[in-house]
C-alpha cells in the first residue's frame, strides 16, 4: 500500500514537501516514482528514485526545482518542491515497482502499485 500526504496550497515561488509512505514492500528492493495529473490533462512523470537512492531522474519541467529522496529505515519517499509555478498544479501520485537494479525509470506502465494522490495547488 502507498499513501501520499503533504499536498496543499502554495504561492508561486514557494515550496511544498510531499511524503509517501509505503508498506507491504521489500522497501529497499523497490523503486519509486512521482507522477502528476493536471485538470484535463494526462498523467505525466515527475521523478523516480532507485531502491538505494543512488539513481534519480526528473522530467525537464521540474529539473533543478524538485528533489526526490528516500529513507529506507522509515519506508518513506519524499518530493521537495521548490520555486513552484502555477503549472505545477495537479494531483501528485506516488508509485512503486519491484526493482533489484540500481536504477529507475519514469514510464508509468512500469509501476505496479499506486497511491490515491494528493492535491497540489500553486497560485500566481
Amino acid at each position: 500500500q502507498i499513501a501520499e500526504f503533504g499536498g496543499g496550497l502554495a504561492q508561486a515561488g514557494g515550496s511544498l514537501k510531499l511524503s509517501c509512505k509505503g508498506s507491504g514492500f521489500i522497501f529497499d528492493h523497490t523503486a519509486f516514482g512521482w507522477f502528476r495529473q493536471a485538470p484535463g490533462k494526462e498523467r505525466e512523470s515527475v521523478s523516480c528514485i532507485s531502491k538505494g537512492g543512488g539513481h534519480r531522474e526528473y522530467t525537464d519541467a521540474v529539473n533543478g526545482r524538485f528533489t526526490v529522496s528516500r529513507d529506507n529505515m522509515r519506508n518513506m519517499i519524499y518530493l521537495q518542491m521548490d520555486n513552484l509555478k502555477p503549472e505545477d498544479t495537479g494531483v501528485y501520485f506516488c508509485a512503486a515497482y519491484f526493482n533489484m537494479n540500481g536504477n529507475c525509470v519514469m514510464t508509468p506502465w512500469t509501476f505496479t502499485s499506486w497511491g490515491q494522490g494528493t492535491q497540489v495547488t500553486v497560485s500566481s
